[in-house]
């Protein structure tokens, strides 16, 4: 990828940012359901325990969705790894390709650009 400005280099970014966008939702969600966890026993206020044991639940529900969601859409393939593995491949190419991209200009001096007050 030379030039990130070219519309043909962006062919399918919008499925690979889609699937990135849904990882790292998963992990967050799964971050929640561990933290609940820790919460549950670490409190000894059974309204609470409750109250998050529910919550627990929901975030589990809602790991279900959205794992679902990205199997259907082949973006996650947890039961098979010769599937899994090209996504994985593709993901990391296209990071190593969007890290090599020159985004920035290579002199980021900006003396003498802006208006200095008189000394």
């Amino acid at each position: 990828m030379e030039d990130y400005l070219d519309p043909r280099n962006a062919e399918g970014m919008p499925n690979l940012a889609d699937s990135a966008f849904a990882m790292d939702f998963l992990l967050g969600i799964k971050t929640g359901i561990r933290n609940y966890g820790f919460a549950i026993t670490e409190t000894a206020n059974p309204e609470l325990r409750r109250m998050l044991h529910k919550q627990m639940e929901s975030a589990i529900d809602l790991h279900t969705e959205v794992s679902n969601l990205m199997i259907k859409k082949g973006w996650l393939n947890p039961h098979n790894l010769k599937e899994q593995f090209p996504v994985d491949l593709k993901s990391a190419e296209t990071a190593i390709q969007i890290s090599e991209l020159k985004l920035f200009p290579s002199d980021t001096d900006r003396l003498g650009m802006f208006a200095t007050p008189n000394k």
